[in-house]
């Protein structure tokens, strides 16, 4: 998954569960419910306790919360 940060607009791939929850713990522009439902849809994913598909999904619902646009959703000039 390729996000265009809202920072600076540049992008940023998550290929790795790992990835995703390191961003969420010490990245992440916003603390909010999403964040915390990612987390903690990541964390049971790792622990093999749901479906990694559910975990993909809330995180990219956090993250078109806190500013996040996904790459295809791209502005050309």
């Amino acid at each position: 998954m390729a996000l265009i940060t809202p920072q600076d607009g540049s992008i940023e791939h998550f290929s790795t569960i790992e990835k995703a929850r390191y961003w969420l713990r010490r990245k992440w522009p916003t603390d909010d419910s999403n964040r915390d439902a990612a987390l903690a849809q990541i964390d049971a994913a790792m622990e093999c306790m749901t479906p990694v598909e559910e975990a993909r999904h809330a995180f990219l619902v956090a993250a078109l919360s806190a500013g996040y646009r996904a790459e295809h959703q791209r502005e050309f000039a």
